[in-house]
């Protein structure tokens, strides 16, 4: 499960916008706008859940859940290591973009 504040922090961890993570995801923007203005747990179909957590790990973040080890507890997010800007970097289908 996500929150909403995790979303939001880990689409501001990634720097990039509703509409990017739309893209990423394969999901539209007001589906996104939708689970980030959920009051605690992000609600939706399982494949939208699915969808959205899959590009979310794929970009390099890590979800971090109630009771997982951490320092400072409690849900979170966090950058793999190594992660950089692998959102900014990706087209939609989830190739590297060419520069």
């Amino acid at each position: 499960m996500i929150t909403a504040a995790q979303l939001r922090a880990a689409r501001v961890l990634l720097g990039i916008d509703q509409r990017r993570l739309a893209e990423l995801s394969g999901l539209s923007v007001p589906t996104i706008q939708r689970m980030e203005a959920s009051e605690t747990m992000v609600r939706g179909n399982v494949d939208s859940l699915v969808k959205l957590i899959t590009a979310l790990e794929e970009a390099g973040i890590e979800l971090i859940d109630d009771g997982a080890n951490s320092n400072g507890g409690g849900r979170g997010v966090r950058l793999k290591a190594g992660s950089g800007d692998r959102a900014e970097n990706k087209t939609s289908s989830g190739a590297r973009a060419r520069k």
